[in-house]
């Protein structure tokens, strides 16, 4: 899993040298605008080395104290993360409430303050495009979190874009404006993410999982029926356990070899995993 511990480390990297850009920038410039996008940045910071650590525990192996591995770090990853998305969106909501009372935008206008918000813009958007690709190709909870936590700062860093283009020709309130409306689709991918990350952690199953692993286990030679089918999530893994029933006149070669088949099925519809396919001779 190089490749998911690569692009978690990349994360991290990035967030790193934007929070420095965006504090150099601020203290240069005395926006408070770009420092409180310099702190806001911190954030993101904090959540990529989360990130980052979470899929490098996910990925060891069981142990004696994990029997089943440390996938569901990833789930509890993504669940911290969606909160901090939420918090995030509660300050930008206070804020704008804030600027649209007072009338204040709490921006300066020169180069530095718009080269720190495209730089910040180009980088969330290479980021977390490359972290996307790699969450579905490995199932990472935790890195697709990050890639929506990175996607959210390319709106984040656009509305303080729309905040400076409009400041300049004299609209002052349109920023505050559309951080509203940013901040209710932020919340609500965001919910979507915890509920998700929530359901993982407490084993419900997996949407409509448990049906395709039913029509493989039907269409599967020599089980006469089955029963006890249970399904759960484990990080970028899951866990099958599933009691079939055999001709009780095969010989146990036989009946193992069916249960292989069984297992072998899931196994190539799921990937890694753990996968218990119990046999029993039907009555």
């Amino acid at each position: 899993m190089e490749e998911k511990n690569l692009a978690a480390a990349l994360s991290v990297v990035a967030a790193t040298a934007l929070t420095a850009f965006k504090l150099l920038v601020g203290l240069l410039t005395g926006s408070l605008g770009i420092l409180s996008e310099a702190l806001h940045s911190a954030l993101d910071l904090l959540a990529a080395a989360m990130t980052w650590f979470a899929v490098k525990i996910s990925d060891k192996p069981a142990d004696k104290d994990h029997m089943f591995g440390h996938g569901k770090v990833e789930n509890l990853s993504a669940l911290v993360e969606a909160g901090l998305l939420l918090l995030t969106c509660v300050w930008v909501v206070w804020e704008a409430i804030d600027r649209l009372v007072s009338g204040e935008t709490g921006f300066e206008i020169n180069f530095w303050a718009f080269a720190v918000v495209i730089t910040s813009i180009l980088v969330d958007f290479f980021r977390s495009r490359h972290l996307m690709k790699v969450a579905k190709k490995y199932n990472s909870q935790a890195l697709e979190a990050d890639a929506l936590h990175f996607s959210t700062d390319i709106l984040s860093s656009a509305v303080v874009l729309v905040g400076l283009i409009s400041a300049a020709f004299g609209y002052t309130q349109a920023d505050s404006i559309a951080a509203l409306g940013v901040s209710v689709i932020v919340a609500y991918v965001s919910g979507k993410l915890a509920i998700r990350a929530v359901n993982a952690l407490i084993d419900t199953a997996p949407k409509g999982l448990a049906d395709e692993i039913d029509s493989i286990i039907k269409h599967t030679g020599g089980v006469v029926r089955w029963h006890d089918l249970r399904v759960r999530s484990n990080g970028a893994e899951y866990d099958v356990n599933v009691n079939i029933h055999v001709k009780r006149t095969l010989s146990i070669v036989e009946a193992h070899e069916i249960s292989e088949k069984v297992e072998h099925k899931i196994r190539k519809k799921l990937g890694k995993g753990t996968i218990s396919v119990h046999i029993e001779p039907d009555e």
